[in-house]
């Protein structure tokens, strides 16, 4: 059994895309809600990287609006649940044909042990999974 995610390959070149940290194409669950709001929904990252992700989500956000986010990802034989708040730094407004929007997120309020436990996932994805 492998115990790594289902990713895909591609890499594009960190240098040209200006990126702090590499991206990884990740399909991981994520349970999302406006800060204001109790009610959550379901949706899924299309990329990661330990500085934010790019999701889908049915609802519509704009750019600048806070949320919060669960990310759910297991490694070994590990299951993980990652709270974070994170802040819309763009949003493409178009319905996909999924029925999501796509947003690119920006983690702002984590906890140190959160992100240690997330950089560590990520450090563990081979870098030929990069994007």
């Amino acid at each position: 059994m492998n115990p790594r995610p289902h990713v895909g390959i591609a890499k594009f070149e960190k240098e040209l895309e200006k990126r702090l940290h590499p991206r990884f194409l990740l399909n991981l669950p994520v349970e999302y809600y406006p800060i204001d709001s109790p009610g959550a929904a379901q949706g899924h990252t299309l990329n990661a990287s330990q500085g934010g992700l790019m999701v889908c989500l049915r609802e519509l956000f704009q750019k600048g609006q806070c949320i919060s986010l669960k990310i759910f990802f297991s490694s070994e034989s590990n299951l993980f649940t990652i709270e974070t708040k994170a802040e819309v730094m763009w949003a493409d407004h178009k319905l996909g044909e999924d029925g999501n929007y796509r947003y690119g997120v920006k983690f702002v309020e984590i906890s140190a042990g959160n992100l240690k436990i997330f950089k560590t996932f990520l450090d563990g994805l081979s870098p030929n999974l990069m994007v």
